[in-house]
């Protein structure tokens, strides 16, 4: 795909909640620095969180059913931790269970439902650190038999598939100098589809990524595509960070630090891609400290119900 002048360094990242109407959102940029933002995908009100100075790998992320937690995989690169996994109350990043790591091999984790946690973490990495306790009601299980292995995936690609995504391609990865302008490009790309099953699957998403590690740009290149079944026809919206089909059935997406809203007119048809409503633009955001309330630093029976 095309290699067009980056309009952001902000990069935005998302999952929507299984059972209900809230999501999450990475705001990473600069690369170290990383904001968390509730997403009521009903109202379309924002609340932006926390920051947390450090790595947060997004794609090794993932929020309960009913989108009171998150398990995050986060990285100081400092002592004591150096790398974790934890659990917090979104917006906020502040930790209510904490498992060390120690590197980034592995790491985060998936609610399998509401009170089971499946850890990436190898059998020696599976215990709480100092000082944190889980409620009794959470039961706490290695991913599968190589858990710890793995980068962003395999979690990401079973959260994926667990919400509707199939896997369509793997890319075939052709790897370039270090001075080229891209790591490595996949020819063909990497593709995940999802059908948008309010709209009786007229219509799929498409992710496809064509490279990892761009100079001076996104670690991962990917461009959403909705493809009409019925007709046949293709709207691509161009370099994107994330996209998926809202509980409502819109399409969403986030590019250049902001996240859009495009839904369907009268006769069931997805609107031009121009009519996408800018929902909330995030590009500015620098860093600021937000102490958390009283409720996102302690476990509560909302949060796990």
């Amino acid at each position: 795909m095309s290699n067009p002048e980056l309009k952001s360094q902000a990069r935005l990242y998302g999952i929507l909640a299984r059972n209900a109407k809230r999501a999450v959102v990475f705001r990473r940029g600069p690369n170290k620095q990383v904001l968390l933002v509730l997403w009521n995908t009903e109202t379309d009100e924002f609340a932006e969180g926390q920051w947390l100075k450090g790595r947060i790998y997004e794609r090794r992320c993932d929020l309960s059913p009913n989108g009171q937690l998150l398990i995050y995989f986060a990285a100081s690169f400092r002592k004591p931790y150096y790398s974790w996994t934890a659990i917090s109350k979104p917006p906020f990043l502040t930790v209510l269970a904490l498992w060390p790591k120690g590197d980034c091999w592995g790491g985060g984790g998936l609610f399998k439902n509401g009170r089971e946690i499946l850890l990436n973490h190898r059998a020696e990495e599976m215990k709480l650190a100092e000082s944190f306790a889980l409620p009794r009601v959470f039961q706490v299980n290695a991913l599968h038999e190589h858990a710890g292995r793995g980068e962003d995936n395999p979690i990401e690609h079973m959260r994926l598939t667990r919400d509707g995504w199939r896997f369509v391609q793997d890319g075939r990865a052709v790897q370039h100098g270090a001075k080229q302008s891209v790591w490595i490009r996949f020819e063909p790309p990497m593709i995940y589809a999802k059908p948008n099953l309010a709209q009786r699957s007229r219509y799929e998403l498409q992710r496809q990524t064509h490279g990892l590690n761009e100079r001076q740009g996104a670690w991962y290149i990917t461009e959403h595509v909705v493809r009409d079944q019925k007709s046949g026809e293709t709207v691509s919206l161009g370099r994107t960070d994330w996209a998926d089909w809202c509980h409502s059935g819109d399409l969403l997406f986030g590019k250049d630090g902001q996240l859009y809203r495009l839904g369907f007119g009268r006769d069931g048809s997805l609107k031009r891609l121009s009519e996408a409503k800018l929902l909330i633009d995030l590009t500015d955001r620098t860093f600021r400290e937000l102490p958390p309330t009283t409720e996102a630093a302690q476990w509560t029976t909302r949060s796990v119900d």
